[in-house]
């Protein structure tokens, strides 16, 4: 079982840093410039939640608001499940499905660490695909399924 801290060394260091009263439309264009899904609030050193395209979608143009004036810390999540960095990649893929969220945020003994997306854990699965798959298991998903292509 591989902790969750494997997965945050392998990525890059936080980055994508906002601060909640930047206004969203800066966090859109941010966005775009980090080619990634969600930023991270950010006020003082201290974690405040994250602002993702979802964020984007329900709390801007599904309630009319206007980018240009709303500020990050009016839409962004902050009810986001916790992990820590001593859990295991199972734990936390159960955690993704049980909240059904695309993030987990990652704490060691109260300090933010960083954030886990599914891609994360999807990357994690192919690197260690050999450990998660059995080979008969996989052979009989491809070739069930090229024979129910033929059918």
């Amino acid at each position: 079982m591989i902790p969750v801290l494997e997965i945050l060394k392998r990525k890059r260091r936080i980055f994508n840093v906002i601060k909640p009263t930047d206004l969203v439309i800066d966090a859109l264009t941010m966005l775009n410039s980090v080619n990634l899904s969600y930023l991270v609030v950010m006020e003082d050193d201290h974690f405040k939640g994250i602002f993702c395209e979802r964020d984007y979608c329900r709390n801007i143009i599904l309630k009319g608001r206007c980018s240009k004036t709303s500020t990050v810390q009016e839409v962004m999540t902050t009810d986001l499940p916790i992990i820590e960095v001593t859990d295991t990649t199972e734990y936390c893929m159960s955690t993704l499905n049980l909240h059904k969220t695309n993030y987990v945020l990652v704490f060691d003994n109260g300090d933010f660490e960083g954030v886990i997306t599914v891609y994360d854990l999807l990357r994690q699965v192919l690197l260690n695909r050999e450990k998660v798959f059995d080979h008969f298991f996989a052979e009989s998903l491809v070739n069930g399924y090229a024979e129910d292509r033929i059918l």
